[in-house]
């Protein structure tokens, strides 16, 4: 187990759409359920927060950063417990397509199987963004 919680791990995936288009729509917080699983299948505006109250860790909140120009798509999740999880996103220009690179951080006292089945469902998750985009929409 490594308890520093300073291991980053990179998942990436190219998608056959331009960044605009992958930017603009993975960066809606309503489009979430059709996509990242990890975070349950049903997302609502609840005041200014984004709550997901199916998640499999229980009702947890979404913030994204500002929209940018950058293809930034860093969001927190706050946790059931009040912990915060910072999820560094980008969505890279690769010529006409994209590419989307999420930073899979070790939290503290994550296990080495804990920590593989979170990078499983983020590149299951990424997987789907690729789908979705390249098919319909």
């Amino acid at each position: 187990m490594n308890s520093t919680g300073t291991e980053s791990l990179h998942l990436g995936i190219h998608i056959d759409r331009t960044v605009t288009d992958v930017y603009a729509y993975a960066a809606n917080p309503a489009n979430l359920p059709e996509w990242a699983h990890g975070l349950g299948g049903s997302i609502e505006k609840v005041a200014d927060e984004w709550v997901a109250d199916s998640s499999p860790l229980g009702r947890v909140t979404v913030a994204f950063v500002p929209r940018n120009d950058l293809g930034v798509l860093d969001h927190y999740v706050t946790l059931p417990s009040g912990e915060t999880v910072y999820n560094p996103v980008r969505v890279i220009a690769d010529g006409t397509a994209s590419e989307v690179v999420f930073t899979l951080r070790r939290q503290p006292e994550t296990t080495d199987a804990d920590f593989e089945r979170d990078a499983e469902t983020v590149c299951a998750d990424l997987a789907r963004l690729k789908e979705l985009l390249e098919s319909s929409w």
